[in-house]
């Protein structure tokens, strides 16, 4: 682990901007990933993809959080190496702990996130849902699942459930299994595919956590279309950013306190903001203190350490340098 006083040093240092000198036509900016096509026009071509240190929450920048970007390409690395056996990925190499270079995949058009526990607090999660009265979640082969009166906050479920959401440029939207095939989202064989493979990725993202002393809470997936047909695990896997994390040991005595898990992930750098101010609707958010920021960097490090066995030691080699001279090498 690094020390407090060097994350809190390195706060002003945090990677938010990317800029490699290649044509902007051919970047793309996410919430947190810059994606730079190499090859445009060539759909059987590469992306390098570039994780910064942007903090994203409610659909909006909450602030950088130093080292987050390596972490979360290093953490997501480690998952795609372990899963690929269970689904193939985009991954083709890493010139850098904040790069990613992947193949060219047609990006299916719907998040799928799976959940474990009752919990969250954005306005699209489950818990949310069910303490507005909703009971009733959609299965993965169509059917529905009704979650019993009197469920508290981070219980567990009485099985996985996928709720799917759309990747749309305004906001995420909630969409049932069926709408997806009939408002041409996925096709039929598209959506058994992933929701099967999301499950599958998820259970065994648990089972690993839990040898780990974590628990894996929930996460979301994106799949990708190659253009040989092949259905692939794209974008990021089982990062602080994607997932919910909890320490496995001081879970059932906090529950049955009825307080919040001891937290590993970025929910409780929401949960500020939302004791704060409403971050969907203030025009302007409060700035968290720089204690603040380097815990949620500890808690990235940490979950980077227990997940993988690995020492986090930060890449200080020159971004642009050491991706552009791996780019000249390329085929």
């Amino acid at each position: 682990m690094l020390p407090s006083q060097t994350l809190l040093e390195a706060i002003p240092h945090c990677l938010t901007l990317t800029d490699l000198g290649l044509p902007t036509a051919n970047r793309y900016t996410g919430k947190v990933r810059d994606t730079y096509d190499l090859t445009p026009g060539d759909p059987s071509g590469q992306l390098l993809l570039l994780t910064t240190d942007r903090q994203s929450g409610f659909d909006r920048l909450l602030g950088a959080i130093p080292f987050k970007g390596q972490v979360l390409n290093r953490t997501s690395l480690y998952w795609f190496e372990q899963t690929a056996h269970l689904v193939p990925n985009h991954v083709l190499s890493s010139p850098h702990a904040n790069a990613l270079l992947a193949r060219k995949c047609r990006v299916l058009p719907i998040e799928f996130v799976v959940r474990g526990y009752l919990t969250g607090s954005t306005d699209t999660s489950i818990w949310t849902k069910y303490q507005s009265g909703e009971r009733t979640f959609p299965s993965p082969d169509g059917t529905a699942t009704t979650l019993p009166e009197g469920m508290r906050k981070n219980q567990p479920l009485p099985t996985n459930l996928i709720t799917p959401t759309t990747k749309e440029a305004a906001h995420d939207r909630p969409i049932t299994p069926a709408a997806i095939v009939a408002e041409g989202w996925l096709t039929e064989a598209q959506w058994d595919f992933c929701s099967a493979a999301a499950l599958k990725l998820f259970q065994f993202g648990q089972d690993l956590a839990k040898q780990r002393g974590l628990i894996l809470v929930d996460t979301k997936y994106e799949f990708g279309l190659d253009p040989d047909g092949q259905i692939r695990l794209i974008d990021e896997i089982h990062t602080p950013d994607s997932s919910r994390y909890w320490i496995a040991d001081t879970y059932e005595q906090r529950l049955s306190e009825g307080k919040e898990p001891d937290m590993i992930d970025k929910e409780f750098f929401r949960l500020w903001f939302r004791e704060r101010c409403d971050p969907y609707k203030d025009a302007t958010l409060p700035t968290p203190p720089p204690e603040l920021i380097a815990e949620l960097a500890s808690r990235y490090i940490q979950l980077f350490e227990r997940i993988t066995g690995q020492d986090f030691i930060p890449d200080l080699r020159p971004l642009n340098e050491t991706v552009l001279a791996a780019l000249t090498t390329l085929p």
